[in-house]
């Protein structure tokens, strides 16, 4: 596992939420579940993934782990912090 050229799309139906997909598979080793839904693939970037490249919010290891073994990566968005949740509550009950 040296280097991966990779797609990462994002979806309009969640924010911050961005499916990787190895450029040679594409989306044939995605779950038809997980592609419905994901929803509608929009390309956000392609880049050579390796060991010793960062990203920003996800484990650059497990992505490839997950690469080479299911052919697809899915970054969840980051959970919202709970006094983020209280203010919105307040927000909504004024």
């Amino acid at each position: 596992m040296s280097k991966i050229l990779c797609d990462v799309f994002k979806t309009k139906k969640k924010d911050e939420m961005y499916l990787y997909v190895t450029r040679k598979d594409a989306f044939t080793r995605v779950p038809e579940g997980l592609m419905t839904m994901f929803g509608k693939p929009e390309l956000a970037m392609t880049m050579i993934l390796t060991p010793e490249k960062s990203l920003g919010r996800a484990d650059t290891e497990k992505v490839l782990a997950a690469l080479e073994e299911k052919g697809y990566y899915l970054q969840m968005p980051p959970a919202k912090e709970p006094y983020m949740l209280d203010l919105f509550c307040k927000i909504d009950k004024e």
